[in-house]
């Protein structure tokens, strides 16, 4: 029972919290966008650039 409780209001809280902050908050999502990117190609793909090179490796032992 109390689970349901605190659902409503978290639900409740969510759309005044939306409601009010909708005037504010939706004019820095360009800005927030375009952080993204550089944030994303910094934390996304660790060991992403050199990944090409190994499976020329793994030809290379298999002619052999």
């Amino acid at each position: 029972m109390t689970k349901w409780v605190f659902v409503g209001f978290a639900l409740i809280a969510g759309y005044f919290l939306f409601t009010e902050h909708r005037a504010h908050a939706i004019q820095y999502l360009p800005f927030v966008l375009l952080a993204a990117c550089p944030l994303l190609h910094l934390f996304h793909g660790h060991g992403g650039h050199g990944g090409h090179e190994h499976g020329k490796e793994d030809d290379k032992e298999k002619k052999q």
